[in-house]
């Protein structure tokens, strides 16, 4: 059985980054943002991460609340991860880390090394 959640800091700014903090979690989100993703498209689009790590990485996310994950009734069976609502609230936060990184890249002259920032096309809210 998993352990339950590590006390997590008082400080809402030193909570924050204790929830998204690794190397992998941010990226995770990055990609998740775009919509749902099953583990094998996660790992092809991270190639240098491990299953396990990956695994690990997307259960802590899950049990803070940042990701969902939903197995379908099939054989053999699916398994989803979709950004939750909570989630969500961090693109920004990570869209203006992924910019600040390219402008960071240009002042020290390493733009051939930078992918760009990927924007998620907004969902139209139809009015019923």
């Amino acid at each position: 059985m998993a352990e339950p959640i590590k006390r997590l800091p008082k400080l809402p700014v030193e909570r924050a980054l204790k929830v998204i903090a690794g190397r992998w979690k941010p990226v995770i989100l990055y990609y998740i943002f775009s919509g749902p993703k099953r583990l094998s498209e996660l790992k092809r689009m991270m190639p240098e991460i491990t299953q396990k790590v990956l695994i690990q990485q997307l259960r802590e996310m899950e049990e803070h609340g940042l990701v969902n994950r939903e197995i379908f009734a099939e054989v053999p069976a699916r398994v989803e991860y979709t950004a939750t609502d909570l989630g969500l609230e961090l693109e920004p936060v990570l869209l203006a880390l992924c910019k600040w990184g390219q402008r960071h890249a240009e002042a020290q002259d390493d733009m051939a090394a930078i992918a760009d920032c990927i924007v998620r096309p907004r969902k139209e809210t139809i009015a019923a």
